[in-house]
C-alpha cells in the first residue's frame, strides 16, 4: 500500500500527515539503527516475540522538546530553563496533554505523535507520602520524556512502514496548513530517505565485550531482607511484596554513551529473549535497554486494559523438564494464591477510574514462556469513566501491583525499608502519550539501565508468608540469567 492523508491533512480538523510504504525490512531495530545517532535523543519500542499483544513497533529521533523533572524541580527544553514552581513534573505533562488533543484518525496507530519516555519507580512520592530511608544513588529524575512530531511505525499486521507527521495543535492553530504541509512532506521524504539507506544498525560489528554483574547485596543479605517481610506478614501488615536486589553492570563500550554499543546489547538481548513491550531509550539523563513481558497499562480510546505478571518458573533443559516445570507452575498453591491476590489489586486500580460493572478478568492465569522462565499471566480490562484521564489512570495504576505489592503503599513503605538505594527506573514504566490520549507502558523489569557512565541491573521476587529464602534469591537469579547469557 503506498497512499498519504494529504487532503484530511489540509481539510479537515487538526490531524497527522501519514504516508504509507512497503516496509523495507521486517526487522525494526534495523530501521532505527539508520536514523539515530550518538548524542541526538531517540527511542524503539518494539513488539517482539510474537505479535499477539502487539500490532505495531515505534521509532523516531530528534525530538523537538524534551521535559524532566524531579520532586518540584522542572528541566524543559529548548527553553533550557530549570525552574522551581508549584506544578510538579507529571502536573506538568498532564497539562500538555489536556491542552492539545488530537483525534486518532482511523488507519492511524495508537501513537502518531506525542511523548515517549519513562516514569522512575519514585515518582510514586508525587502521589502517596512515603519514607525515605533507602539512598537516591544515583539520583535519577522522577520522569523524563521527550516530545516527537516525526514517528515511523512498524505494522507487522500487513507490514507497511507508517511515516507520521504531527505538530502540535498549537502550530495548527497558529499557522497555515498549506505552510505546515509543505513542511510536512519535506520532513517525510528525507525521514524516508535515512529510514531506507543500508543497513547501518545490522552492518556495524558487534564490538560490545563481555559485560560483568556485581551484585551489590549478597545472598545472605538479601535472605535476611526476606526474613524481615515475612515478619510484617505474620504481624498483618501486608499479604505479599516484591523485594529487589541490584548489580552494578560494568562495560566500557556502553560506559562512553555510543548508540552502536547501545544497538549492540538490545541485539543480543532480543536475540536472546524477544519480549512483547522490549525497547531502547536513549534520552539526556538516562538510557533504558529493556525486554520487558510485562504491560502496566493500555489505553485505547476509553479501553483500559493491564497484564499483570505473577508466578515464575526457570526453564527447563530439555522438553520433559520443562513440562514437569509448568505442572508445578500451574500446581503450586503459594503462587496462584500470590496470583489471585495481585489479580485483585489490580482490578480494584482500574475500577478507581472505570465505569462500576466494566472491569473483567478476560484471563486467569495463562502461561507465558520465555528463553529462561516461564510466567504466569492475566489480562484484565475496563472502560474508563467519562471523567477520568489516560493521567487518572497512570496515577492509578502506578507503580504496578506486581513489583510493588498488597497492600501496595504499605509494601512500598516496606520496600522503602528494606530495600539498601532507590529503584530509580527499575519497576518504573516506560512507553508512549498519543496526542489522541492513547497510552501504553511497560514496567521495567527485564531492563539494563545506564545511568553517569554506570550501568544497572535489577531483579526481585515475590515473598508471601511461606517464602523460602533461599528459593526467592534462586528465582531473582533465574529472571538475570537471560541478561548473564546474552552478555557473556
Amino acid at each position: 500500500m503506498q497512499q498519504d492523508t494529504s487532503s484530511t491533512f489540509l481539510h479537515g480538523p487538526p490531524s497527522p500527515l501519514i504516508v504509507f510504504r512497503p516496509c523495507p525490512s521486517t526487522n525494526p531495530l534495523e530501521l532505527y539503527g539508520n536514523i539515530a545517532s550518538t548524542g541526538h535523543p531517540s527511542f524503539l519500542l518494539e513488539s517482539g516475540g510474537g505479535r499477539s499483544m502487539g500490532r505495531y513497533s515505534y521509532f523516531s529521533t530528534d525530538p523537538y522538546y524534551r521535559l524532566a523533572g524531579m520532586g518540584s524541580h522542572l528541566v524543559e527544553r529548548p527553553a533550557g530553563a530549570h525552574r522551581t514552581s508549584g506544578v510538579l513534573p507529571f502536573q506538568r505533562l498532564a497539562q500538555l496533554f489536556a491542552d492539545q488533543p488530537i483525534a486518532r484518525p482511523p488507519d492511524a496507530p495508537p501513537f502518531f505523535g506525542g511523548a515517549v519516555g519513562y516514569f522512575s519507580y519514585d515518582l510514586v512520592r508525587q502521589f502517596e507520602t512515603l519514607p525515605s530511608l533507602a539512598s537516591p544513588h544515583p539520583t535519577v529524575p522522577d520522569l523524563e520524556f521527550a516530545f516527537f512530531d516525526l514517528v515511523a511505525a512498524v505494522d507487522h499486521d500487513r507490514n507497511d512502514l507508517i511515516l507520521m507527521f504531527c505538530p502540535p495543535l498549537t502550530r495548527f492553530l497558529g499557522e497555515s496548513r498549506e505552510h505546515l504541509l509543505r513542511e510536512g512532506k519535506d520532513r517525510l521524504a528525507e525521514f524516508e530517505a535515512r529510514l531506507t539507506q543500508s543497513d547501518r544498525a545490522a552492518a556495524s560489528p558487534d564490538d560490545l565485550g563481555r559485560l560483568t554483574f556485581t551484585p551489590e547485596q549478597d545472598r545472605s543479605a538479601y535472605m535476611q531482607s526476606v526474613l524481615r517481610c515475612q515478619d510484617y506478614i505474620a504481624a498483618g501488615d501486608i499479604y505479599q511484596a516484591n523485594l529487589s536486589h541490584r548489580f552494578t553492570v560494568n562495560c566500557p563500550a556502553l560506559r562512553q554513551g555510543h548508540l552502536q554499543a547501545d544497538l549492540s546489547a538490545y541485539r543480543r538481548l532480543r536475540a536472546l529473549n524477544p519480549s512483547p513491550f522490549a525497547g531502547l531509550l536513549r534520552l539526556d539523563t538516562v538510557r533504558l535497554i529493556s525486554s520487558s513481558p510485562e504491560r502496566l497499562v493500555r489505553l485505547d480510546g476509553r479501553h483500559a486494559d493491564t497484564r499483570p505478571i505473577a508466578g515464575t518458573r526457570p526453564r527447563g533443559t530439555t522438553l520433559l523438564q520443562d513440562q514437569r516445570f509448568i505442572e508445578e507452575l500451574h500446581a503450586n498453591e503459594k503462587e496462584r494464591a500470590e496470583h489471585i491476590m495481585l489479580v485483585d489489586l489490580e482490578r480494584n486500580d482500574l475500577g478507581r477510574v472505570c465505569r462500576f460493572g466494566s472491569v473483567q478478568v478476560d484471563e486467569i492465569m495463562t502461561l507465558e514462556q520465555y528463553s529462561h522462565v516461564s510466567h504466569l499471566v492475566s489480562h484484565i480490562t475496563g472502560t474508563l469513566t467519562d471523567q477520568a484521564t489516560g493521567f487518572d489512570l497512570l496515577k492509578a495504576m502506578f507503580p504496578g501491583g506486581t513489583i510493588t505489592g498488597v497492600p501496595k503503599v504499605r509494601c512500598m513503605e516496606i520496600i522503602d525499608e528494606l530495600e539498601p538505594v532507590r529503584r530509580g527506573p527499575y519497576t518504573g514504566s516506560m512507553g508512549y502519550l498519543s496526542w489522541s490520549g492513547d497510552l501504553d507502558f511497560n514496567i521495567l523489569i527485564r531492563t539494563l539501565t545506564m545511568m553517569n557512565g554506570t550501568g544497572y541491573l535489577q531483579v526481585g521476587a515475590g515473598i508471601v508468608a511461606d517464602s523460602d529464602p533461599a528459593c526467592e534469591y534462586e528465582e531473582t537469579i533465574h529472571k538475570a540469567q537471560a541478561f548473564f547469557s546474552a552478555f557473556e
